[in-house]
């Protein structure tokens, strides 16, 4: 990356088993690095033919399956199955190394060593009811829970005394659960999300059977906020429950909060008739590290703040944190003799391990260790983004993300090797912590090669995603 590139990119930045051993049954096969599918198990050529077809509805498709078997009625001396399933699993954690490799298109830090949580491995960890209130179940971890939501309620900035949360089973739950709130506060309001907004915003507005409006989006993905006030307009006598985007799922654009409340505001609508959730499932705890980014803030009228856990923070299973006013969760709230606690969750059970694992991070790391973080991730973005128009590929990068976005691989085992997600003619790379420079050359060089025997032909030319990326980062032979 030039030196010009670089200081754009900083200006944006804050100061031993033998798998051979023989064993009863056939054991999975093992992905390595000259395989170009994402294969588990030994069903690997028909995993292939069926990735290769298109998607049916209502079908299940065993294409991978390690059957459960019943063990042998003399196993316990002569020990085949262990040896059998420590075989598999020995194979399963090779093919995690390899894919782990090649993992570029998902925003998952995978980047973490947990290793002195072993010792909580053998407990049934589980958080019911209110993280605040004390209930029967003694086997719980509330007070990690309870100490990681005082962590982001500073970092979103609302007294202790002020907010309600609870640590999530994913980041869809925490969506799942700012839209129900909002809806509890106004029953009869409206949902409006704009177009890019993560599918889980949709099937929110589904499952509460809800009336939802969805708002056009500007070409970075960001909400347009003209066609939002027209959409208001048209709906004044009704109280609006709005997603704001932190970080859109494909291109990573950052609604702007403040534009949002102020189209609100002159569209007539007061504060006690609007109700905003941000979804901020990567980019929520990246942004407050980057100086010319919106502040997401309880200072502002804002009603709930999701995040997830098992991305940029880097848990290994997935977990969200979800936070709203102290004030608007009565109207969930029910007491739960069975537990003798209030419960106002999505869910009932809770994995009492995910909040330990994120309290350990965030000991670890601290504010200091994301911020170093977040600044790696986004010079590695504009690295990479540079690299790609270099190579005469299309490319976009939104000035407050680290998801590059470029034209879609032609060949889709490319794609499934690099497990690249896409959506029509592009594809994009999250940059996380877990993805250095090294990975990044490494996919480049590929893709390079591979596009040299793509569009060998003049007939055949890479696709134009002008409207996708706008004209100046497309570099399809009309735009160059």
């Amino acid at each position: 990356m030039d030196r010009k590139n670089e200081a754009v990119a900083m200006d944006l930045l804050l100061e031993d088993f033998d798998p051979t051993a023989v064993v009863a049954e056939p054991l999975p096969t093992v992905v390595t690095s000259d395989v170009n599918c994402d294969l588990i198990g030994k069903f690997a050529e028909d995993l292939k033919s069926s990735l290769e077809k298109p998607m049916v509805l209502g079908r299940n498709v065993h294409t991978t399956c390690l059957a459960v078997t019943e063990p042998e009625a003399n196993d316990e001396f002569t020990g085949d199955k262990d040896a059998y399933m420590a075989s598999v699993l020995a194979r399963y954690r090779k093919t995690l190394v390899e894919r782990t490799k090649h993992h570029l298109g998902y925003p998952y830090n995978l980047d973490f060593d947990y290793g002195a949580l072993t010792q909580l491995q053998h407990f049934s960890i589980n958080n019911l009811g209110d993280p605040f209130i004390e209930s029967n179940y003694g086997v719980h971890s509330r007070q990690f829970e309870v100490g990681v939501l005082d962590w982001f309620a500073r970092l979103w900035e609302i007294e202790k005394s002020d907010y309600w949360g609870y640590i999530t089973n994913c980041g869809t739950e925490g969506n799942l659960h700012g839209v129900l709130v909002g809806r509890e506060v106004f029953p009869d309001g409206i949902l409006y999300a704009s177009r890019e907004s993560h599918y889980s915003i949709f099937k929110a507005a589904r499952m509460y059977r809800m009336e939802c409006v969805k708002v056009d989006c500007l070409i970075s993905g960001e909400i347009d906020c003209k066609d939002f006030r027209a959409k208001l307009v048209l709906n004044k006598d009704k109280p609006a429950i709005i997603n704001v985007n932190i970080g859109t799922t494909v291109k990573g654009a950052v609604d702007d909060l403040d534009l949002v409340i102020q189209t609100l505001e002159e569209c007539g609508f007061k504060q006690d008739r609007f109700y905003i959730h941000c979804d901020g499932a990567l980019f929520g705890l990246m942004m407050p590290f980057v100086k010319r980014a919106p502040k997401v803030t309880f200072k502002k009228p804002i009603g709930s703040v999701s995040v997830s856990g098992h991305k940029f923070v880097g848990c290994p299973m997935p977990c969200g944190i979800q936070i709203t006013r102290l004030e608007h969760i009565n109207a969930l709230s029910r007491n739960v003799e069975y537990l003798a606690s209030r419960d106002a969750t999505i869910m009932g059970s809770r994995n009492g391990h995910a909040p330990i694992f994120l309290w350990y991070t965030l000991n670890k790391k601290g504010y200091k260790g994301f911020q170093k973080e977040v600044q790696k991730c986004l010079r590695n973005a504009h690295y990479l983004k540079d690299r790609l128009r270099d190579a005469g590929i299309s490319a976009m990068l939104n000035e407050l993300s680290s998801t590059v976005v470029f034209e879609r691989p032609k060949d889709e085992e490319f794609v499934r090797r690099w497990q690249l997600a896409c959506q029509g003619n592009i594809a994009h790379v999250v940059v996380m912590p877990s993805v250095n420079v090294d990975k990044l050359d490494d996919f480049l060089n590929e893709l390079v090669e591979k596009r040299s025997t793509w569009y060998n032909d003049e007939k055949v030319q890479p696709p134009c995603i002008a409207a996708d990326v706008g004209t100046e980062n497309c570099a399809c032979g009309q735009h160059q």
